[in-house]
């Protein structure tokens, strides 16, 4: 089975990430549908256009949209899955609802981890302890580097947790600076990732 322009992809794992392993028991985290930060992001390439070629292939892991796997309920209450879904625990996306794959960005994004604050006055009442708009790059498309101490503008970053680290999704374009490194910085990720 192929789309014309689409990939089609199957859920590693669950539809949902909500319970974490403690001991030898499970803990569900999570308990309602609605809530987009327990939706599973992680997928396998099942199928790629038959359209374009791409340089996404046939089993990769990528990382996609939350609203892909999710479900919800329509007007009278009724349990639906997304429109992406096409039967058997497959979908099928368009290549705009993949943000990462073999650990690169796609293109024109840049995906940057938070560092810890280095001044003692930057820490706030909710115990926010990160530098705000600062962050280290994690992947890119290829237009920064790797480890590139970078800043970026308010409200432009979109929170994900990839592999156990919160990283901020980040086009390029609100990129605003590039620093150099002064030593001293620490790379943050929070108990709860």
């Amino acid at each position: 089975m192929k789309a014309y322009k689409d990939y089609i992809v199957s859920p590693i794992g669950e539809r949902y990430n909500n319970t974490k392993k403690v001991d030898d028991k499970e803990l569900i985290l999570n308990t309602e549908m609605f809530n987009h930060q327990y939706v599973n992001r992680n997928a396998k390439i099942i199928a790629t256009p038959l359209l374009f070629s791409s340089p996404i292939n046939v089993g990769d892991e990528v990382i996609i949209h939350h609203n892909v796997f999710r479900r919800w309920l329509n007007v009278k209450g009724v349990e639906k899955n997304s429109r992406s879904y096409i039967g058997n625990s497959k979908y099928i996306i368009s290549e705009d609802q993949i943000f990462l794959y073999n650990k690169k960005a796609m293109p024109g994004y840049s995906f940057v981890k938070p560092i810890k604050s280095t001044n003692p006055y930057h820490y706030n009442l909710d115990l926010d302890i990160e530098k705000p708009l600062v962050g280290v790059i994690k992947y890119s498309d290829g237009t920064y580097n790797k480890k590139d101490l970078v800043g970026f503008t308010p409200g432009s970053e979109y929170e994900f947790v990839i592999n156990g680290e919160r990283l901020y999704r980040v086009m390029n374009k609100f990129i605003t600076i590039k620093y150099e490194y002064q030593g001293n910085e620490e790379e943050y990720n929070p108990s709860w990732a």
